[in-house]
């Protein structure tokens, strides 16, 4: 879409939202509130940038009177390169799902009782990096191992702001590589185990339809590490999304109810990952690095203890302050990853 149809646009959404019967559908103006929200820094950028060419003519025009305006008019063509660049940036396709909040599955992959406790700790990462952002997190399935460690775990991270979750860790998707001493390891020597991690935006009921005759609802009795039950009734839930062959089970919750909401809305957010990298090849792409299988070798990052030194592998990053990603510093990571998909965007639209 160009600039002109982004104009046109912009200004059909402010005569509407100034319309009191579209206030009457909340579904439907909190659509066009949110449009008009992602359209606001565009139209704005481009004012401004118009505004400054505008002075510039007039400045140049009186500064064979005036060397005053001749300087001003230096100064405003100065500031014309940066704010044309601002736009350009502005002005890139941005990922419709930015906004959303999302689901998170760790899971332990090769290395035992160390992997399920490198799930541990990337867990509280994560836990601790929204901390920071002030985000809200909610552990909505669990399964526990005897050292403390997660075989899996799920878990919901929500925005309290405007900027949503995805759009900060959507590349967070991927086997996450650790090499460091097991605190089971009597030798000392270094291991090197793996977790997987998936991410997937959160769905809300009216983005995703289902079939209730497409679900196959199974109960049974929740367990803990090592299997011993830890509930007296059948709570845990299962639900197989039969066309699909789709799986997502819950037992944290001592109600049926909760636990077969809290599978619902991972199954919802499992379907949609499907049918959008099903109806988009560019979403697969996006995708290619969530892996679904915990290989070591198929890593995005490594965590290197003895060098306190952490690796993302996709973008060439390094820095040696593992110690304070892993409490939940992980700005420069992030932001490393997001230049990295600036400047691939900006390239496919030169």
């Amino acid at each position: 879409m160009n600039l002109d149809e982004l104009l046109s646009e912009y200004a059909e959404l402010e005569l509407k939202l100034a319309d009191p019967s579209v206030h009457a559908q909340a579904n439907q103006a909190r659509t066009l509130g949110r449009r008009y929200a992602e359209l606001t820094p565009i139209i704005a950028a481009y004012r401004e940038l118009e505004g400054v060419r505008a002075d510039l003519v007039t400045a140049r025009e009186l500064a064979s009177e005036d060397q005053a305006f001749a300087a001003e008019a230096k100064e405003l063509e100065a500031r014309i390169p940066e704010l044309e660049e601002k736009l350009r940036h502005l002005l890139v396709p941005r990922d419709p799902n930015d906004d959303k909040d999302i689901i998170m599955e760790i899971k332990a992959g090769e290395g035992g009782d160390e992997s399920a406790l490198f799930a541990a700790d990337l867990l509280r990462m994560y836990q601790r990096y929204a901390e920071r952002a002030g985000w809200k997190t909610e552990i909505i399935s669990a399964t526990h191992t005897p050292l403390g460690g997660y075989k899996d775990v799920t878990i919901a991270l929500k925005a309290r702001g405007d900027e949503g979750v995805w759009s900060r860790l959507k590349f967070e998707g991927g086997v996450h590589r650790v090499q460091r001493v097991p605190a089971t390891e009597s030798q000392g020597r270094i291991h090197t185990s793996a977790a997987g991690v998936l991410v997937y935006p959160e769905v809300e009921e009216v983005d995703i339809q289902i079939d209730p005759n497409d679900l196959r609802i199974d109960v049974y009795r929740s367990s803990g590490p090592g299997g011993q039950s830890v509930n007296t009734t059948d709570s845990a839930v299962r639900i197989t999304h039969l066309p699909t062959g789709v799986v997502a089970s819950c037992q944290n919750e001592k109600s049926q109810l909760q636990n077969k909401e809290s599978a619902m809305r991972i199954l919802r957010a499992r379907l949609q990952a499907i049918a959008e990298e099903e109806a988009n090849a560019a979403a697969m792409a996006e995708r290619k690095s969530q892996v679904r299988t915990v290989d070591r070798s198929e890593r995005i990052r490594t965590y290197n203890f003895p060098e306190n030194r952490i690796s993302d592998h996709r973008v060439g990053f390094k820095a040696y302050n593992l110690d304070q990603v892993l409490d939940g510093d992980l700005t420069s990571v992030i932001q490393a990853l997001l230049d990295a998909e600036m400047a691939e965007k900006l390239a496919e639209n030169t």
